[in-house]
């Protein structure tokens, strides 16, 4: 399914030739009707000659509702450039003919309407206008027809073109997500609230659940239409109403997006590569206060220049837009930023997730040349470097490949070492480019050094320390060390984590302090003294080379002491199926202190349970 779009000054016949070529009267307010004027959108589709049938949007043509204009000829694949055979080329028809080449709207027809209105003389000077206008633009060399609503000449080989054109034009894709910008909003008695819009990315069906961005609310598609026919599945490229549940009118707007949910973030801010038009009567200036025009969608914000003081006329440039409110909008998607002077230029969006840039810096300059032009590898890979690390479902949001092909490049990348995979390839696998994860485990070297001179008799850096110095997500972590221990970075003692080349190593003085106190330990191993712990340090490491238990604050015994305790206490209790503190006690001819202490600690190591005044094993 594809969409045509007209353009051009007021008063130069779209409606009427729209009208002339579908039967459909596009003007459908009472205002319009009234004033002989197009004022907002208009809607209407035509089956060509060879049974394709098209959408039509027709777009007001006076400066005032610019607009609205704007707001149509976003989803357009094909463009009428509709010139009036009595007026010629005008502002307007000046002004679109550079948003559609803004947009790069490639596939066009100059259509010269009145006909009818002019002798040959005056039509061969318009055309020669229109011709001369059209130079250097998307349109240049475009087919130009001259027709008549009124007495119909030329609409034939209007529809015959427009056929010929969309033979060659690029199926709509479908890349697995779907979106739809409103463009239109209303009730329709017994069904409730329906919107418009030009399905993009993908499909929508009766049923599916949808999400409203920047609304951030869910809904449910309760039918579909096209072309006033009931459908089922909508397919890309579609002028859609779809017939939403559980929600009012009067919570949405144009410009809104309906999707599916949990993949699009509505956003703030974007990166852009920008043309300024190239009639510009002042140059852009940074920080130059804008209106942004995307798919259906409006708001205002700031424009800061990334690579040059101001952008003249016809100059292309990097920028960074800054907004007032959200619109949701994906990598790749056309946009057209205006002020009080009109049209300023336009573009395409890089990057929807952007860091605040600082202006004139080389490596933020490739990385968006980059995006714009790479493979998709390339595209991938300067994706990743600013989010990472990121899901693979991040990525495939954020740079707007289809799954199919940021799949192929990720296996490609992986393959050269160029992007580290850590666990399987599915949407929750976490990535990082080579550069990014050589920084990780450089952080990671550097956090087991910095804990080994801070704690030199510990083993190593408790491994939930380390993922939360190191800031990867808990569901990732195991893998990331995995990776590192495999690379020789790091090495995993149960749940320490040290580098391979670290060693506890005693002073002389702590050598004697560490015999004496097991000693001490081996001399009454089941009432060990409480008095003479050493150093906390010391005793630290003690416990890690598990050469004595901790059981309680003042109280440790030998570790060889506390497993025959362990032993003979779960054999009791094998045998005889409950123990009290006291038989503890009298088994080990010991004081109550050490034996309470004793059982608590094998309660809370879920050895035993406590049951009244005896313990029973868990």
């Amino acid at each position: 399914m594809y969409v045509l779009g007209t353009a051009g000054h007021v008063d130069h016949g779209k409606s009427a030739l729209v009208h002339a070529i579908t039967g459909t009267d596009p003007d459908r307010l009472a205002e319009e009707k009234e004033r002989g004027m197009t004022i907002d959108l208009g809607f209407a589709w035509i089956e060509l000659p060879s049974g394709r049938e098209v959408s039509i949007v027709d777009v007001p043509g006076h400066e005032r509702f610019i607009k609205n204009m704007l707001a149509g000829v976003g989803g357009i694949d094909l463009s009428i450039l509709v010139v009036a055979a009595d007026e010629g080329v005008m502002p307007q028809t000046r002004e679109h003919l550079a948003i559609l080449d803004l947009l790069n709207v490639r596939q066009g027809i100059v259509v010269i309407t009145k006909k009818d209105l002019v002798d040959d003389e005056m039509l061969e000077l318009v055309a020669m206008d229109a011709e001369e206008v059209i130079k250097g633009t998307v349109l240049e060399g475009a087919p130009m027809i001259t027709t008549s609503a009124l007495t119909r000449e030329g609409l034939p080989q209007l529809l015959s073109t427009i056929d010929k054109l969309l033979d060659s034009a690029t199926p709509p894709r479908d890349i697995g997500r779907p979106r739809l910008c409103i463009d239109r909003v209303f009730i329709m008695k017994g069904f409730g609230t329906v919107v418009t819009g030009t399905l993009l990315d993908g499909r929508f069906s009766v049923g599916q659940e949808v999400e409203i961005l920047p609304l951030g609310q869910r809904s449910h598609i309760r039918g579909l239409q096209t072309h006033k026919r009931k459908i089922d599945t909508a397919l890309p490229g579609s002028r859609l109403a779809i017939n939403l549940t559980g929600i009012a009118t009067e919570e949405l707007q144009r410009g809104f997006v309906i999707t599916t949910p949990g993949w699009l973030v509505p956003t703030r801010s974007m990166d852009v590569q920008l043309r300024a038009i190239s009639d510009l009567a002042q140059p852009i200036t940074h920080n130059a206060a804008i209106t942004i025009h995307t798919g259906a969608a409006e708001a205002s914000g700031k424009l800061r220049l990334l690579d040059k003081k101001k952008l003249a006329r016809g100059e292309s440039g990097w920028a960074q837009i800054i907004l007032t409110h959200p619109v949701a909008v994906v990598n790749g998607d056309l946009f057209i930023i205006r002020s009080s002077r009109g049209t300023l230029g336009g573009g395409a969006i890089i990057d929807t997730r952007p860091k605040r840039h600082r202006r004139f810096q080389a490596s933020v300059i490739e990385s968006l040349e980059a995006r714009e032009k790479g493979s998709p590898e390339d595209v991938f890979l300067a994706t990743l470097e600013t989010n990472q690390p990121a899901e693979l479902s991040t990525i495939l949001s954020a740079s707007n490949l289809s799954p199919d092909a940021a799949r192929e490049a990720l296996q490609r990348l992986a393959s050269d070492n160029r992007v580290v995979l850590l666990g399987f390839e599915r949407p929750g696998a976490l990535l990082f480019t080579a550069n990014g994860w050589a920084r990780l485990r450089e952080e990671a070297r550097r956090a087991a050094q910095s804990h080994h001179r801070q704690f030199p008799l510990r083993v190593g850096v408790p491994r939930e320390e380390l993922r939360s110095r190191l800031k990867i997500p808990p569901q990732h972590f195991n893998n990331a060390l995995q990776r590192l221990v495999e690379e020789g970075t790091l090495s995993e003692e149960r749940a320490l984590v040290r580098l391979p080349s670290h060693q506890v190593k005693l002073t002389a003085r702590q050598q004697i302090d560490a015999n004496a106190f097991l000693r001490s330990l081996s001399e009454n191993p089941f009432s060990p003294p409480g008095e003479s712990l050493p150093e906390p340090e010391l005793l630290n490491m003690l416990i890690q080379q598990r050469s004595v238990v901790q059981v309680s604050n003042n109280v440790v015994f030998a570790a060889s002491a506390y497993d025959e305790m362990s032993r003979r206490i779960t054999e009791h209790l094998k045998s005889e199926g409950k123990i009290t503190v006291a038989e503890v006690r009298d088994m080990f001819q010991t004081s109550r202190k050490y034996a309470l202490s004793l059982m608590e600690h094998l309660d809370e190591q879920r050895i035993t349970r406590r049951v009244g005044d005896e313990r029973v094993l868990r």
